[in-house]
């Protein structure tokens, strides 16, 4: 299937490791530009270096999305190397494992502003150069627990939520604009913030990682953790000409992990 993605920008929000990396990837395989931002210079350079090595455009740029005075500039720099941004993959880190209850507001305050207001912030910054050209794309990666709350991860599944309301309805506002905005949702994916739930299980347990990882498998329709590709496949079908129709949607990539309809 031909994706008619060659020649396309993209900018990969937290594209150093995990699920970002893997859509970087992808998107580069199908012939986008793709600009790898994260917080660590290692990691992005990694991912860029693969990406080269692969035959496919890239570059690195190291990016704190706590720090909402350098959105304009970023990005700038992501237009000035290749083009205004056709393609925002909007992908950010976990925060750190804890329970709902007893967080201290300025937990709740600094999260917030990396998970969410980064996220609005950066949108905000390409829909001007996607409405000039009468096409964009805005995917935004959350959690399975938006649908199904996940235990201890109380800051996620409470920020993460938030992405989807504000998505949904960005998607109305745009779609005259040629604009597509979606949410995928990823399931228990094999990447290293899955394997720190799982050992952060392990340990409040008292149990092992494989018998962590054998009890979450089983409650997975496929029997198994998915793979990042597998996730970076969706996202790059979603960013493509041929899900044209496809917006205010939210798609399960879970293996049927999430038990409600």
């Amino acid at each position: 299937m031909d994706l008619s993605l060659q020649g396309k920008t993209a900018l990969v929000l937290a594209g150093g490791r995990g699920l970002g990396a893997a859509t970087a990837r992808c998107l580069a395989r199908e012939g986008v530009a793709v600009a790898v931002a994260g917080l660590h210079r290692e990691s992005v350079e990694q991912t860029t270096t693969a990406i080269e090595q692969d035959g496919g455009k890239a570059f690195p740029l190291v990016w704190d999305l706590g720090d909402l005075s350098v959105i304009d500039a970023k990005v700038s720099e992501v237009e000035h190397r290749f083009g205004r941004v056709d393609i925002l993959v909007n992908n950010t880190g976990g925060p750190p494992t804890a329970p709902a209850a007893g967080q201290d507001p300025a937990v709740w305050s600094s999260h917030f502003r990396a998970m969410v207001l980064s996220v609005i912030a950066t949108t905000d910054r390409v829909l001007p150069g996607m409405k000039a050209k009468a096409w964009g794309r805005v995917i935004t990666s959350t959690s399975s627990g938006v649908v199904q709350p996940i235990a201890n991860l109380g800051l996620s599944n409470a920020l993460r939520l938030s992405l989807v309301g504000w998505s949904k309805t960005l998607a109305r506002e745009v779609a005259k604009d040629g604009i597509t905005v979606n949410v995928v949702v990823p399931g228990r994916i094999a990447t290293e913030r899955v394997h720190a739930v799982d050992q952060a299980k392990a340990n409040r347990e008292g149990k092992t990682i494989p018998q962590v990882v054998a009890e979450s498998a089983a409650m997975i329709a496929l029997g198994r953790y998915g793979r990042p590709e597998e996730y970076a496949d969706m996202v790059t079908f979603l960013a493509s000409e041929r899900a044209s129709y496809v917006t205010g949607a939210m798609i399960r990539v879970d293996g049927g992990l999430i038990a409600s309809i």
